[in-house]
């Protein structure tokens, strides 16, 4: 599936189950929350804390990035972004700014 097509399936979504779409201010609290969550599992996962009881992280992790993707193309639809494009312009800014810079980094380099 193209990022295309995933916008237009998730407009469609929205447009069936969903009604219509929260507001841009609403969707991004929603990804905030997403966001938090999925720091959670891998806090628990990778870092100190632990669970409570016995998961499966690795599926909680993939369902966290899942909803915060559909979120983020919930604010890309509504706010008429093309997020093919965003990601295209995202990495070319990165390659330019950072194409010395971490190969440059001793402490990526002498591992």
């Amino acid at each position: 599936m193209t990022i295309e097509e995933l916008q237009k399936k998730i407009d469609n979504w929205i447009k069936k189950y969903g009604v219509r779409y929260f507001s841009e201010l609403t969707n991004m609290a929603l990804l905030t929350e997403e966001v938090g969550e999925l720091s959670r599992h891998i806090a628990r996962k990778y870092g100190e804390q632990n669970y409570k009881k016995k998961v499966n992280s690795k599926k909680l992790i993939k369902e966290e990035i899942g909803d915060i993707f559909f979120v983020l193309v919930c604010l890309c639809n509504q706010m008429n972004i093309d997020l093919e494009e965003c990601i295209s312009n995202s990495i070319s800014k990165k390659t330019i700014r950072d194409s010395k810079r971490h190969k440059g980094n001793k402490k990526l380099t002498n591992q």
